[in-house]
């Protein structure tokens, strides 16, 4: 299911995210099968970055060491699209996985 929000692109994978700022901790909430992207609950508030900064540290994390993530897409939307480098397509998709639960 998970695999549905990623993409390989050239220089990583891209990831398709919805985020919802403001919530009491951030976490992978869930995924919306219509947009087929990650639900992401940010505790940051949307300003000056520091939710999508909030978001890149999470997917960074979730990746694992070495992992680089960046909002390419959306920086001022809810819906966003993140480049995460240094990791698998698969190896994201499991650790989205465990992390969501």
């Amino acid at each position: 299911m998970y695999e549905d929000a990623l993409r390989e692109a050239s220089d990583g994978i891209l990831v398709a995210v919805d985020v919802r700022p403001g919530a009491p901790e951030t976490r992978i909430s869930g995924f919306n099968v219509w947009r087929r992207s990650l639900t992401v609950d940010v505790a940051a508030a949307p300003v000056r970055g520091a939710a999508n900064r909030e978001l890149e540290a999470l997917l960074g994390r979730v990746g694992g060491d070495g992992c680089d993530a960046r909002v390419v897409r959306g920086a001022t939307a809810r819906r966003k699209t993140v480049l995460v480098r240094g990791v698998s397509r698969a190896a994201l998709a499991s650790a989205i996985a465990r992390e969501s639960r």
